[in-house]
């Protein structure tokens, strides 16, 4: 059977939220206006940059997934998408990153300073969204994912050009700097819906699995994708002296020049080599062995729906996670 490629089954997950969808961008117009001239200026900006919005497509599934009736998880979704856009300008700072999505960064274009105001905008006003939900477990579940991911950061940072890093390690890193934005995403649908306790259980860990997988395909593409797909440049990770998985297994089985190889890259964060690196992630299995791993999250994340009743929603959360490590940007 010909497998869907990733554009189309893209599609067809959106497709079954578009009216939500249309709704939500009105919403997030609205609710990012300023009349700080910057701000407005550098947001309309970040507006314009679009992306694939994979968090709040989450929060509209999965509250569609329980039966939900209403519309506040509209804006709900909202805020998820501002706590995610206010942690995407931060990290550019962090990273120097001056590409994303084909466009030129905040900080490249206006720098570093107003690109962290105007993240920290975005994070103010994600919580003054949430307040208007009335909702105190939907806010501390935000608040703790947000905890959470700074952490992450952190911990991300820390392990910058560590050598010795372990698998382990770089697992607790993403469950937090990514994992966790997608479980509350899904976890505080649950709760607006009102969905049980164990239906709560199961999106959160849906969430969870797919932020895994989606970020084991990140970290695949970071050396086997495509730059002009992506919007950015490959090898940013090495740049950046960060051992992703398909370097730390390198690394763990590759042989000696390989390992001396990858171990120099990070230590000195030097993608010079990136072509001869791809090459060692290749021969020692490090690309594929991390692939397989974010297949095994994307399949366990489908293992979590199997509460919910078939519907076009629950289709598309299961479509959701295929996408999540066949894409190919």
């Amino acid at each position: 059977m010909q497998q869907t490629s990733p554009d189309t089954l893209q599609k067809k997950i959106y497709d079954v939220a578009a009216d939500e969808f249309e709704a939500l961008n009105r919403c997030i117009v609205a609710e990012l206006q300023s009349d700080v001239g910057m701000v407005d200026e550098i947001v309309q900006y970040i507006v314009k940059a679009g992306g694939k919005q994979l968090r709040p497509l989450l929060v509209l599934l999965s509250a569609n997934c329980c039966g939900y009736q209403g519309d506040a998880h509209i804006k709900l979704a909202a805020v998820i998408e501002f706590l995610h856009t206010a942690t995407l300008l931060h990290d550019d700072v962090v990273d120097v990153s001056d590409m994303r999505r084909g466009r030129e960064t905040a900080n490249a274009r206006w720098g570093n300073a107003p690109a962290v105001l105007v993240g920290d905008f975005m994070y103010t006003r994600s919580f003054q969204l949430v307040v208007q939900l009335g909702n105190l477990r939907v806010m501390e579940i935000l608040g703790q994912a947000s905890n959470l991911l700074a952490e992450g950061e952190v911990m991300q940072l820390a392990r910058a050009r560590d050598i010795s890093t372990t698998e382990e390690q770089y697992f607790e890193v993403i469950r937090r700097k990514t994992g966790a934005l997608f479980e509350a995403s899904s976890q505080t649908a649950a709760v607006l819906a009102g969905a049980t306790p164990d239906q709560e259980k199961a999106l959160r860990a849906f969430g969870g699995y797919l932020g895994a997988a989606y970020q084991l395909a990140d970290d695949v593409l970071d050396y086997d994708g495509d730059d002009e797909q992506m919007g950015k440049s490959l090898g940013e990770d090495l740049a950046e002296g960060k051992p992703t998985l398909p370097l730390i297994y390198t690394m763990k089985m590759g042989s000696q020049d390989d390992v001396k190889l990858v171990e120099n890259a990070i230590r000195d964060g030097n993608y010079k080599d990136l072509q001869q690196i791809v090459e060692a992630a290749n021969r020692s299995g490090g690309l594929d062995y991390t692939r397989k791993k974010a297949i095994e999250q994307s399949t366990r994340a489908i293992e979590c729906l199997k509460l919910f009743a078939d519907s076009p929603y629950k289709t598309a959360m299961k479509d959701l996670a295929e996408f999540s490590v066949s894409r190919v940007y």
